[in-house]
């Protein structure tokens, strides 16, 4: 029989059944398949199925489509509990990242990559929804960033074995990937099965919400997501492409990355309850300026892969501070708002992802370092924007304008 609890009444079960513990489950469970996709994919598609630029970034357009979808989730939890719908979706990012190397052309890896993302990004938009329902405002900085700790503990989890089982053990794409995504798969199950359903103080407006003072958190989305996808698509790729990392060399460089996010993620959440959401973003954006402006520079100058592997790590360490785009809207949003603003905020983040990469798919052929510097302009748009947010926002205070507008009256 399944329970119904209230978040007060969450209170008084056990540890390990309060619904923080099940959001550390969440985020334990999703980096597992994910990331055992994402850290063989460059070697696999390169080497077996023989992709070129533009063939990583088609794949990485369709891997992005279901992200452009994500408002339907508005009406899926119509019919469906968030919380039922956030675990049925990883264990489709499970299946989808389980049978991966079974079918090693381009179409067979293109299905298999939209089924796997659809549960992903399903996953990813009612999580944030539950996060910002579950997560009282004054430590939702800290607790998220404990959030983030725990999932990049899984993820270092997947980069070591592989790092250092990949070669003494001659393991095969195909056993990594079912081993990545069973595992995932089974820790869903679990929480299908021993998890009451908890029930929110706010119930959720079940319709699309598109409104007008929630227009610099659409905006900090959609650059947000622009920016990223440069990044997750070709970051790697150049590793591997340009100077050579082999499968355990770029399991290796997010080992590093890993450990230092691990122990960084916490401190980012504290300092963006300390200093605010504003100055979180400023310095974010203002390091990545300066990290894609490094990436395009090791294509004039003859720089080495050491500099590179430093840029790639940095990069990651400054994606750490986007926890305060959550928390920001997370002060200014209404409290029935949180999960169809989730979800028209994943399609947000998404629409530049949707063609952004099969476009610079076909520019990294002709310049890969343009990339990077195109990329670079879109931080310098992000810095301007976040200067935009107020040092202590809350509903009526959503941009620095509202404020002065309402004092000009």
């Amino acid at each position: 029989m399944i329970d119904f609890l209230t978040l007060d009444q969450a209170r008084d079960q056990p540890i390990w059944r309060r619904p923080i513990a099940l959001l550390f489950l969440m985020a334990l469970a999703m980096p597992i398949a994910f990331f055992t996709w994402y850290a063989l994919l460059n070697n696999f598609v390169l080497e077996v199925a023989d992709f070129d630029g533009a063939d990583i970034g088609l794949l990485h357009t369709v891997r992005e489509i279901p992200g452009f979808l994500a408002f339907l989730v508005v009406f899926l939890i119509i019919g469906i509990r968030e919380q039922v719908l956030g675990l049925v979706s990883l264990v489709l990012l499970g299946a989808g990242t389980a049978i991966t190397a079974w079918y090693p052309q381009l179409t067979g890896i293109l299905m298999l990559t939209f089924l796997s993302s659809v549960g992903f990004h399903y996953y990813e938009t009612v999580n944030q929804s539950l996060q910002l329902q579950w997560l009282p405002k004054e430590r939702a900085p800290q607790i998220l960033g404990w959030l983030m700790s725990c999932g990049y503990a899984a993820t270092f989890c997947v980069y070591f074995v592989i790092m250092m089982l990949w070669e003494p053990l001659g393991l095969t794409y195909n056993l990594v990937f079912m081993v990545g995504g069973g595992i995932t798969m089974a820790l869903a199950a679990v929480a299908l099965l021993a998890y009451p359903q908890y029930e929110s103080p706010h119930p959720q407006v079940k319709k699309l919400v598109l409104r007008k003072r929630y227009w610099l958190y659409y905006a900090l989305q959609f650059m947000s997501g622009a920016r990223r996808q440069i990044f997750m698509v070709f970051a790697g790729f150049m590793m591997v492409q340009k100077f050579g990392f082999a499968v355990h060399e770029v399991a290796g460089l997010y080992l590093v990355t890993l450990l230092i996010n691990m122990v960084l993620a916490p401190v980012l959440g504290a300092l963006v309850g300390r200093f605010g959401e504003r100055n979180a973003l400023l310095v974010e954006y203002a390091g990545l300026f300066c990290v894609f402006m490094g990436y395009g520079a090791l294509y004039f100058h003859d720089l080495g892969f050491e500099v590179a592997a430093v840029l790639f790590v940095v990069n990651n360490v400054f994606f750490g501070l986007a926890l305060a785009i959550k928390t920001y809207f997370q002060k200014i949003g209404a409290s029935g708002d949180m999960a169809p603003t989730a979800a028209v905020a994943f399609t947000i983040n998404h629409i530049a992802a949707v063609f952004l990469p099969v476009l610079l798919g076909l520019m990294w052929v002709t310049s890969p370092a343009l990339v990077f510097l195109l990329a670079a302009g879109m931080a310098a748009v992000s810095f301007i924007l976040a200067s935009l947010v107020p040092r202590h926002p809350e509903a009526g205070n959503e941009t620095v304008f509202t404020r002065r507008l309402r004092a000009a009256e």
